[in-house]
């Protein structure tokens, strides 16, 4: 996150005396998640954020392999993954690599009990159904459909809920998750050219200063592991920080398509890039206008990435039989293109109203065991039709 603030009350100068009215200092912490050289906050709490009271045993949420290699165009309902009341246990990861797991959750209540941190990975959740706000250190995010909520790495959290049909479309990268270096000039100060701008942000606001001491439970995830921590102080005790790293959001609505005359390729609709795999936003637009333009895109070999798309509203003009919350798998290494039918019923469209997901991992993909039982079926036989 490029965009620097200075938020709430600091000191004139980093890693110097810094007092509370009351005398006490206040207590600095650098959060970064590339060590000393990416993206960092300097936050100054009341309490030292490092007192445990206590912590519980650790237990495993480690996805379960099903399918080590694939070279098959595959299919998914997430729909039908069912419902939990727990944040942590509705999370089901459908797909796994070195690089970023891929899931969805469809959790049915806030949790107000306990806080969320994930110390392995940065996270994108991509809100498909529901609102709420999404509270942390920094303070307040107000999200609703279409929102992609960008968390760093380490970041403890809560999410509040405003209904039980929740569902979320997540990634967990062990890289940051950045916008596309392309978009940016070497200033870090997004361009004309990009699809999107500072304006489209949605910050944090209204950092509240907890000063409360107790037990406050903290559920930590590491290495696939929920370790339950209990500290003595409330872990949103901020009275201010400066930086560049904190949670933010922004709407695949604000997502402004880039058109030509003649189909363009997908990356014209890159939103995020982590290591080794880009996320990209499909949404409503413009068919192209040549005169003898397809509209539709043309068969491609998948050679150098898997493929997910995951479909979230409007009519998908490449696919047939598709529904909201569908994931295709179009492998790396073999071609894949529209259905049949799909070119000659996009020619002489004028737009279209697709809104989805991409993500294009560039190592393959394991599919998990919660994605098995959410499969359809011979997804790979659809492109058959009589010649």
């Amino acid at each position: 996150m490029p965009i620097y603030r200075q938020v709430g009350k600091i000191p004139s100068k980093r890693h110097v005396v810094f007092r509370q009215p009351s005398g006490k200092l206040y207590h600095e912490e650098l959060f970064g998640t590339e060590g000393f050289s990416g993206l960092s906050s300097i936050v100054y709490h009341l309490y030292p954020p490092t007192i445990v009271k206590e912590h519980g045993n650790s237990y495993s949420v480690r996805p379960e392999v099903a399918v080590e290699d694939n070279l098959q165009n595959r299919s998914y309902l997430t729909f039908d993954a069912a419902p939990e009341e727990d944040y942590i246990k509705s999370r089901k990861v459908l797909f796994v690599n070195n690089d970023l797991h891929i899931g969805v959750a469809a959790p049915k209540k806030s949790f107000k009990d306990y806080f969320f941190k994930n110390a392995d990975a940065d996270e994108m959740l991509f809100i498909h159904k529901g609102s709420g706000v999404f509270k942390s250190m920094y303070g307040k995010i107000d999200f609703e459909y279409g929102d992609y909520i960008i968390v760093p790495r380490g970041t403890t959290y809560q999410i509040e809920f405003a209904t039980e049909d929740n569902k979320i479309l997540f990634v967990e990268s062990f890289s940051p998750i950045e916008t596309p270096d392309r978009y940016r000039n070497k200033y870090g100060q997004f361009m004309e050219n990009s699809p999107f701008c500072e304006r489209d942000f949605k910050l944090p606001y209204d950092m509240e200063t907890h000063d409360e001491q107790g037990e406050f439970l903290i559920n930590i995830k590491k290495r696939g592991l929920i370790y339950p921590y209990i500290y003595q102080t409330h872990p949103f005790d901020l009275v201010g920080y400066d930086g560049c790293c904190y949670p933010y959001a922004m709407s695949i609505h604000n997502f402004e398509p880039i058109t030509g005359r003649i189909h363009m390729p997908p990356p014209i609709h890159q939103h995020f890039q982590g290591n080794n795999f880009v996320i990209c936003s499909f949404v409503p637009r413009l068919y192209d206008y040549h005169p003898q333009a397809i509209p539709a895109p043309y068969h491609h070999s998948n050679i150098d990435a898997d493929e997910l798309l995951y479909y979230v509203d409007g009519d998908f003009m490449s696919r047939n039989n598709i529904k909201q919350g569908q994931i295709t798998l179009h492998t790396g290494g073999i071609p894949h293109g529209p259905h049949p039918g799909a070119i000659e019923r996009s020619i002489g469209k004028k737009e279209t109203n697709e809104l989805a997901v991409m993500i294009d991992p560039f190592n393959p993909v394991k599919i998990t065991k919660e994605a098995v039982n959410i499969e359809i079926k011979d997804y790979y036989k659809s492109w058959q039709y009589d010649l």
